[in-house]
């Protein structure tokens, strides 16, 4: 009986080892992962997330640390070594320095040229991974506790249960290994869905986190490229003038181009100015909300808009609250406004109400310009679309005036839409949820 207990808890140790061992490369894996990915984006993070358990530092060609776990930061490299030429990784066990203390194990990987995108040049950078050293009972807590709970336990109970752990991670590494095959090569492929019903949930869920990463792959390449062009336009303008200019020297009209060459500038200016706003709303940085009079806010930025070129008119008689970062929602008024001015005809009207339900405020800015086709009404508020009548008006147009405010609306729970208008011509809408009575 005592050798069967002994059997039973060096098994029982053994495979509680095996266990932590194959959590902890789960977790280096997924660093890993993660790194490739944050590569592919841009830019490394000065911080890396922490990862329970094990420290990783990130150095360039030249050997210098530019990221690193928490307890890593500001510290020299963790290891010398590196991969053997035609080798993506090795792995040593060395002493961590003494703010981390004991031993770990180093592995040691091998970061490409082609897979940060030579954002950090053109040589190989390296990622060291510290893992703890996992002895094979493994831990001393461990030991003295399957010691004790040996003696209840059976050879037989124990092979059923090592067989069933055993077949339970099965699947588990299985899926794992397809995710990371995906994730380091065609993110448009799927896990495939396994039989096993514990599974399933996981590995949909798994399928919808990678459908969402798909979508915002293809918004950040479809918004990287509409912003490159418009980028590009203004220079070409630049250049094309200047070019000519030097051509003819003695029969251009210094002065004008000057004052066209600050023009385009200036759009080059405006685009970036509302590059960086959209940067900021879709970091989620946090809004500055106050309680706030929606009509004395509209009232006040009136007064102080500069005369344009044809009147606003506005209807201010009902004074709403609302919760609202006071700076943004003076934004959407000042865009709806300007985009009114480059279309009305004779007049302008703003207008702040109480929607039908009750629960809304409205702000409203309508002019009796051309209007907006029904079937651009949506197309109107993504990035970099500008209507055929726009272009013709404000060649200077960014294109990103009702998409900042429309995104600023949704932060605000709230909505902006284009609505019919009688008589006709254009009519935004924002909605804003009325601040709750104290």
């Amino acid at each position: 009986m005592a050798a069967v207990s002994a059997s039973v808890t060096m098994l029982f140790l053994s495979l509680l080892s095996r266990h932590r061992a194959l959590a902890g490369r789960e977790r280096v894996h997924n660093a890993i992962d993660n790194t490739f990915f944050l590569l592919r984006r841009g830019a490394l993070p000065e911080a890396l997330p922490t990862l329970p358990g094990h420290e990783m530092q990130v150095l360039d060609a030249r050997g210098r640390v530019i990221s690193a776990t928490p307890a890593l930061r500001g510290r020299p490299r963790i290891a010398a070594f590196a991969p053997e030429r035609g080798h993506i990784n090795a792995q040593r066990t060395v002493p961590l320095p003494a703010s981390v203390g004991g031993h770990m194990k180093i592995l040691a990987v091998r970061i490409e040229p082609k897979a940060h995108r030579h954002h950090y040049g053109r040589g190989s950078m390296l990622a060291y991974i510290a893992s703890p050293e996992i002895p094979w009972y493994a831990s001393r807590r461990s030991a003295l506790a399957a010691t004790a709970a040996a003696a209840l336990a059976t050879a037989g109970a124990f092979a059923v249960a090592y067989r069933s752990t055993a077949r339970a991670l099965s699947p588990v590494e299985q899926v794992r290994a397809e995710f990371a095959e995906i994730t380091a090569t065609d993110v448009s492929r799927r896990v495939p869905v396994p039989d096993h019903q514990e599974f399933r949930a996981m590995v949909q869920t798994l399928n919808s986190t990678q459908d969402s990463l798909e979508a915002t792959v293809t918004d950040l390449r479809q918004f990287t490229s509409a912003a490159s062009h418009d980028m590009r336009s203004p220079l070409a303008g630049i250049r094309l003038l200047l070019e000519e200019a030097l051509l003819y020297p003695d029969e251009v009209d210094w002065p004008q181009v000057a004052h066209d060459t600050l023009a385009a500038v200036d759009r080059q200016h405006a685009i970036l100015t509302d590059l960086v706003e959209l940067s900021r709303l879709d970091s989620g940085e946090p809004l500055h909300m106050q309680s706030t009079d929606l009509t004395d806010l509209t009232d006040a930025e009136l007064r102080h808009r500069p005369s344009g070129r044809i009147p606003i008119t506005s209807d201010l008689r009902e004074h709403l609250t609302v919760e609202c970062d006071r700076d943004l929602i003076c934004r959407v008024l000042a865009n709806l406004l300007d985009n009114a001015d480059r279309h009305a005809a004779t007049w302008i009207k703003v207008r702040v109400g109480r929607s039908t339900q009750g629960t809304a405020a409205e702000l409203e800015v309508s002019d009796d310009g051309d209007g907006i086709p029904p079937d651009q009404r949506e197309k109107v508020f993504e990035r970099f679309v500008r209507l055929k009548s726009s272009r013709e008006r404000d060649p200077n147009g960014t294109g990103l005036g009702l998409p900042i405010s429309r995104h600023i609306g949704r932060l605000h729970n709230g909505t902006l839409t284009v609505e019919p208008s009688h008589p006709p011509g254009a009519r935004l809408l924002m909605r804003l949820p009325l601040s709750q009575p104290q």
